[in-house]
């Protein structure tokens, strides 16, 4: 009996001590579903010097699916698969409480810079248009890598399209893998809106510069897969105006 009043005792001390606590971490699985019950979003990318962002956009729902041999969100349960992979949250409110449970909580992201070329964050980024789940983007260091993307076309997780590409992250960064529906002269619509009829493009954006466009290849050999084309990027406008011509006066001697 005396075992079981000090367990309660116990247990409610430690409650106690962290709802009195200004700033409350969050680890482990405790963030992940902090982040799906949309306690926990950064919002915006948050670039940091010497570090890559790498982001996925435009479709139902997106997710960065492995990065190198690294798997990053799970493709069943679609959260992080390595908890300790997500950033630490804190919350920034002095009593602990945002005052409206179904608000979203401030929290203020643990950004300490990566110390070494394998180590990889993941920082929820915000809601996804799929109800439940969560955008995220990933940190890394620069360097050649492999990013493996899952893009989600329709409002259906049966029905999902994968990425994958080589790429060279050079320069420190944002860089984001953003897909959007090839649409034909006599096609228009959103991709939100449609139920993906016509193949699926992604372009790699460093900043707001594409570097890299995919396609996916429909009624040829590469049925099925996403084949590069080439990115024609435009030459600064030269001005066509011609030199002034300076009229020669005549003077009388």
């Amino acid at each position: 009996m005396n075992k079981t009043r000090f367990a309660v005792w116990t247990s409610t001390v430690i409650a106690a001590s962290l709802l009195l606590s200004g700033c409350q971490v969050l680890t482990g699985y405790q963030q992940i579903d902090s982040a799906v019950n949309a306690k926990a979003w950064a919002g915006k990318i948050t670039p940091i010097a010497g570090e890559v962002n790498i982001a996925c956009v435009g479709t139902y729902h997106c997710e960065i699916a492995r990065i190198d041999q690294t798997p990053i969100i799970g493709s069943d349960t679609h959260k992080p698969i390595n908890p300790a992979m997500l950033v630490a949250m804190q919350d920034v409110n002095a009593n602990g409480s945002s005052g409206n449970k179904h608000a979203q909580a401030p929290m203020a992201m643990d950004m300490t810079p990566l110390t070494h070329k394998k180590a990889i964050k993941i920082v929820p980024l915000s809601a996804s248009a799929m109800p439940g789940l969560t955008n995220y983007y990933a940190r890394v260091k620069p360097a050649k890598r492999e990013v493996q993307v899952n893009f989600y076309p329709e409002n259906n997780l049966g029905y999902v399209e994968r990425f994958a590409m080589i790429h060279d992250f050079v320069e420190a960064g944002t860089y984001q893998l953003r897909a959007y529906q090839k649409k034909s002269s006599n096609n228009s619509g959103s991709l939100l809106d449609s139920a993906s009829p016509e193949p699926l493009c992604v372009e790699l954006y460093q900043g707001n510069s594409v570097q890299r466009r995919f396609c996916k290849e429909v009624g040829t050999e590469h049925q099925g897969e996403f084949v590069e084309t080439r990115v024609v990027k435009a030459e600064p406008a030269q001005s066509q105006l011609k030199p002034a011509v300076k009229n020669k006066m005549k003077t009388k001697a």
